[in-house]
């Protein structure tokens, strides 16, 4: 017996040095590659294009749970992608509020991390043929989010960062107030958190930018355009017939007033200048190409409409959007009967809004968002509807003076760069080392 015992206890220390051996294989001994497939066995993994600090370049393609509270629900092809830097290297996360275009973010490089770029959950490539809307909601959204993050943490071991840009960045948000011990620090860019599906507030602060003579020019600008209707629309369907645009979901006469109600915001949105604004004596030609270059025409056109119905459905639903102000052209307008955009969503399912989603990340982000670094534009108008932490919160919001929506950290000066390395490196510690912009 005792002979039986001691072969058995031999033969249990052996699998486990196998085991031992195998698994430390399996985290020293195989390529970055290798570790991927351990990790997401059903997922196809392709290489692609080494860029930046990058050492390591791939797209994975996930069969992602509808629900991951059901996994009886089924799946979808979620594409998402993973530079790889260094093992000992901050890993950042970025959380796309549409499609995923492969590039490096400003954290990525200021950190010189790994990156995880995730495109969200039916934009883009990982779009169904059929989307079935029930599970295009945020909280499966940052469900994809946890369950990635869930499983690389086996391979990236140091701290992790959150990042994302505008409705990336609200995403930052929601993913920090539902999961708030995923990620170390979140870094969200020019994120609103938006109140209704017509919020007043960023019409109130675009009435309020710049100085009168400003705010004249842009409303006489709207103004000309429809006064120039004929002459305008001839220009835009020139250019719908010479760039193949088409416009069948909403009328191309309907479009050209939703680029003339659209126009105050865009302007602002992108840092337009006020001197650069034509005036009302300017050619049809010129009318026409400022309107073009500021607040174009892709979104109303079937190509913007299909791209960006997913996003609608969202804005109606949870996320909240802005409305229309008639006030300047009201008496001009003919097509457009509704401040609301609420007919750029699908129009087979119910476009109920939910009044507490929103609510209630504002208010964990405010109250208990600690590590967070917030981005802002002053006169984006998407800043009316920021969120401002409680002074006891460990947190900090930068706003650029005259930024706009494409305010990044460079663009801050050298003293206020300091500022944000400062603090990001009290929350990320002494060992992480920050590589500042030149």
């Amino acid at each position: 017996m005792k002979a039986l015992k001691t072969i058995f206890i031999l033969l249990f220390i052996s699998v486990a040095i196998v085991s031992c051996s195998t698994k430390k294989k399996q985290q020293d001994g195989l390529t970055f590659k290798e570790q991927l497939a351990i990790l997401f066995p059903k997922a196809k993994i392709d290489s692609v294009k080494i860029t930046d600090h990058f050492t390591g370049a791939f797209e994975l393609t996930l069969q992602q749970p509808l629900d991951h509270n059901n996994l009886k629900s089924g799946t979808f092809e979620h594409h998402i992608y993973v530079s790889h830097s260094d093992y000992n290297k901050p890993t950042v996360l970025v959380t796309e509020g549409y499609n995923a275009r492969p590039q490096t973010y400003e954290l990525s490089t200021l950190l010189k991390a790994n990156q995880v770029q995730v495109e969200y959950r039916f934009y883009g490539k990982s779009r169904p043929d059929s989307i079935q809307w029930k599970y295009l909601k945020n909280d499966a959204a940052v469900a994809d989010y946890h369950a990635i993050v869930t499983k690389l943490k086996a391979i990236y071991k140091t701290k992790w960062l959150s990042t994302g840009i505008s409705k990336g960045g609200e995403t930052v948000m929601i993913y920090k107030s539902k999961y708030p011990n995923d990620i170390d620090v979140a870094v969200p860019y020019v994120a609103p958190l938006i109140n209704t599906q017509q919020d007043k507030r960023t019409t109130d602060l675009i009435n309020s930018f710049g100085n009168k003579e400003c705010r004249g020019k842009i409303k006489n600008f709207q103004r000309a355009i429809l006064k120039n209707r004929k002459s305008i629309m001839a220009e835009l369907k020139s250019f719908a017939e010479k760039k193949n645009v088409s416009f069948t979901k909403i009328p191309i006469d309907e479009a050209l007033e939703h680029a003339v109600l659209e126009f105050p915001f865009s302007f602002w949105q992108w840092g337009s200048k006020c001197e650069d604004i034509p005036d009302e004596s300017a050619s049809p030609q010129d009318l026409f190409q400022y309107l073009k270059k500021v607040a174009g025409f892709y979104l109303f056109s079937d190509a913007g409409v299909y791209n960006y119905l997913p996003s609608f459905y969202q804005h109606m639903t949870e996320l909240g959007y802005y409305g229309y102000d008639f006030t300047p052209v009201i008496d001009l307008l003919k097509f457009v009967k509704t401040t609301s955009l609420i007919s750029f969503g699908p129009q087979d399912v119910a476009l109920t809004y939910n009044p507490n989603y929103i609510k209630e990340v504002r208010s964990y982000i405010e109250n208990k968002g600690n590590n967070i670094l917030f981005i802002y534009g002053e006169n984006d108008p998407w800043g009316a509807c920021a969120p401002n932490p409680k002074p006891e919160v460990d947190a900090l919001k930068m706003v650029l003076k005259g930024g706009h929506h494409g305010t990044r950290i460079k663009d801050f000066s050298k003293e206020n760069q300091q500022k944000i390395y400062d603090k990001l490196q009290s929350w990320l510690g002494k060992d992480v080392k920050i590589y500042p912009f030149e």
